[in-house]
């Protein structure tokens, strides 16, 4: 039989495990437009895994992994992934624009005009800051700065696999 020392910090483990599944939040509904003129809204997410990636033209590190949210978008678009890219309210929509197209980005570009959607998703302010939501519509990591990329992958896979 075990004994309480060996019991305790068990059953702290399992109750961890067991409360770490509930306690995910559900990402927030929000309404943008696209670059293209086309209105979307979160609802539009649900049965997708989904990366919001909120960044400017002006953020050097927004800049320097774009092509790694860009390569992350094509290797997992086919299975489920959808992206969206969410300009901050300062950054001037000709400058998205223009980045957006220059660099023939793949995926939904949004500039946030009124902070709304920023706001909604928890005051973001730092960028880049990007969330991985998953196919229920549960906010699953938040990343602040660059993420490693190599454990994002691999937890896009999981959340893939999920039903």
């Amino acid at each position: 039989m075990p004994n309480r020392r060996t019991l305790v910090p068990a059953l702290a483990l399992i109750c961890a495990a067991a409360l770490s599944g509930c306690a995910r939040e559900r990402a927030p509904e929000v309404s943008y437009v696209l670059l293209n003129g086309q209105k979307a809204s979160s609802q539009q997410w649900a049965g997708k895994v989904m990366l919001v990636n909120f960044w400017a033209t002006s953020c050097a590190t927004c800049v320097k992994e774009m092509p790694q949210i860009v390569a992350t978008h094509d290797k997992f678009k086919a299975r489920g992934l959808d992206t969206l890219a969410v300009a901050m309210s300062y950054d001037p929509p000709a400058f998205v624009s223009r980045f957006a197209e220059t660099r023939k980005l793949p995926f939904g570009v949004a500039i946030d005009n009124t902070g709304a959607v920023a706001q909604a998703f928890g005051s973001v302010q730092m960028t880049p800051t990007t969330f991985l939501i998953n196919k229920h519509g549960e906010v699953v990591k938040r990343y602040v700065g660059e993420p490693d990329f190599a454990a994002l992958h691999g937890l896009i896979e999981q959340l893939l696999a999920e039903s």
